[in-house]
């Protein structure tokens, strides 16, 4: 089902079905008010009729109907009720008004028990307008039984009904085609709302990410969505020109020691050599090899670091901090470094060990690297709030301020001289993002740098 009929069914349909139930039942107690309101005024007239100061009063005390004697009975003529009185025979004494299109068929009515309720019923008459009837016996101050019987037209309430239900009906339809009318308009701006992140979909599936969702320009989930999307959209096209660079920067990469292992290859076989000078080719291509085989390695960690399974588990950070620190220790001792630790006994979070422990191998690996001998590197662990940190310190040139942000793209190097191929701190970054959390350089130090891994310290939902 389109959007468009979904709309129509459940907000034109639905409501107008809903309301037109509504405007018929509460026509039907409408008709019920009424009908109820009549039975009361002739219960009333009745009670007016049957008391002794009306039915029998006069000198005389002879029987009449008080209504014939109404000062404003013209005006009321076309809705006063009709009202007979019979005696104890049955037979019809008196009735008003005095000519009567029920006079000449009234049956006889037999007066009945004095106590007994009134008698309410509603006939149709042969031109099939509704009456009310209401029968009430009296008994006379003489002892006489008599049956008093008032009639009322309900033309006046199957009239006001009739009305109700041509206003009603007119106010339901004219509901209707407003609700046909909005929901069209509403339908038709949400299916190119909607048509319009389909469109956007389908090029994203084609893989061309250059070009944002178009504007919305509404607030509600609709537009929340086109935000999504757009902000979606532009990361997938900077996934995509990272991975490009990636591929660019791993290609120059692996380019330098191809070309000089070939041009070695080649100055070794343009003329005979000696052992010796083949076995120094050998070694020096060799040593390219073992630059290749480090760089393949660390560009297999950060892919596997990007799509592996992380196993996150409840453990001690400061241990496996520890361990990183008490690894690196006889690289520090080759380079005159020191090595200081500064951690609680225990800090417990959620974390995958292998993969941090990896992360903190790397930024120690950086801080020895770059620091100079003599020098002190400190490592801290602590935690702040939710999340639990790891600090990295050391004394040695530092990072320029506009760099400290770039030094966690892959194959980043603060200058050509810098050992490695500029990976380390890329998978660090590749941790961070996977364990929810986030790497800086620090801005507070003078001297030196330092690198900060921050990683929550409660499991992720």
């Amino acid at each position: 089902m389109t959007l468009a009929r979904r709309l129509w069914l459940l907000g034109v349909l639905v409501p107008s079905a809903a309301a037109l139930l509504s405007l018929v039942v509460a026509g039907q107690l409408f008709r019920y008010d009424l009908e109820t309101a009549l039975d009361q005024a002739l219960l009333t007239q009745a009670a007016v009729e049957s008391l002794s100061v009306s039915l029998f009063e006069g000198t005389e005390k002879r029987d009449h109907l008080n209504l014939s004697s109404y000062p404003l009975l013209e005006q009321v003529q076309p809705f006063a009720p009709h009202g007979e009185l019979f005696g104890q025979d049955g037979r019809l004494l008196m009735h008003h008004p005095m000519v009567s299109e029920l006079e000449a068929g009234a049956a006889p009515l037999i007066p009945g028990d004095p106590g007994s309720p009134p008698r309410l019923s509603t006939h149709a008459l042969p031109d099939g307008t509704r009456v009310r009837e209401a029968v009430v016996n009296v008994r006379s101050p003489q002892g006489e039984l008599y049956a008093l019987r008032l009639t009322a037209t309900m033309a006046q309430v199957d009239g006001s009904v009739r009305g109700y239900y041509r206003r009603a009906f007119a106010v339901a339809g004219l509901l209707a085609v407003t609700l046909l009318v909005l929901q069209t308009v509403v339908a038709r701006r949400m299916a190119g709302r909607l048509g319009a992140i389909t469109r956007h979909l389908r090029v994203l599936r084609e893989g061309d990410f250059s070009r944002a969702p178009a504007q919305d320009g509404g607030t509600d989930e609709i537009g929340q969505l086109r935000d999504v999307l757009a902000e979606v959209t532009d990361k997938l096209r900077g996934a995509r020109e990272e991975q490009e660079r990636l591929i660019a920067d791993a290609a120059h990469e692996l380019r330098t020691p191809l070309s000089l292992m070939r041009t070695r290859m080649d100055l070794a076989l343009r003329r005979e050599r000696g052992p010796e000078e083949l076995r120094a080719s050998f070694r020096a291509a060799r040593g390219e090899v073992e630059r290749l085989a480090l760089l393949a390695g660390e560009l297999l960690e950060l892919t596997a670091l990007g799509r592996g399974e992380w196993d996150r588990t409840k453990a001690d950070l400061a241990a496996v901090v520890g361990q990183s620190v008490e690894a690196a220790r006889a690289e520090a001792e080759s380079r005159a470094l020191l090595i200081l630790l500064d951690a609680p006994e225990r800090v417990e979070a959620w974390f995958d060990p292998g993969g941090v422990r990896r992360a903190v191998d790397n930024v120690l690996s950086n801080a020895l690297k770059f620091s100079p001998r003599g020098a002190e590197v400190h490592v801290r662990v602590w935690r702040e709030g939710a999340c639990a940190r790891i600090s990295v310190a050391d004394q040695g040139p530092g990072i320029p301020p506009e760099l400290r942000e770039a030094v966690f793209a892959p194959f980043r190097k603060l200058s050509s001289a810098t050992p490695g191929a500029g990976l380390g701190l890329a998978i660090v970054r590749e941790v961070a993002r996977r364990h929810g959390g986030r790497v800086w350089v620090s801005q507070d130090r003078r001297t030196g740098a330092e690198v900060v891994l921050e990683l929550p310290a409660r499991a992720m939902s």
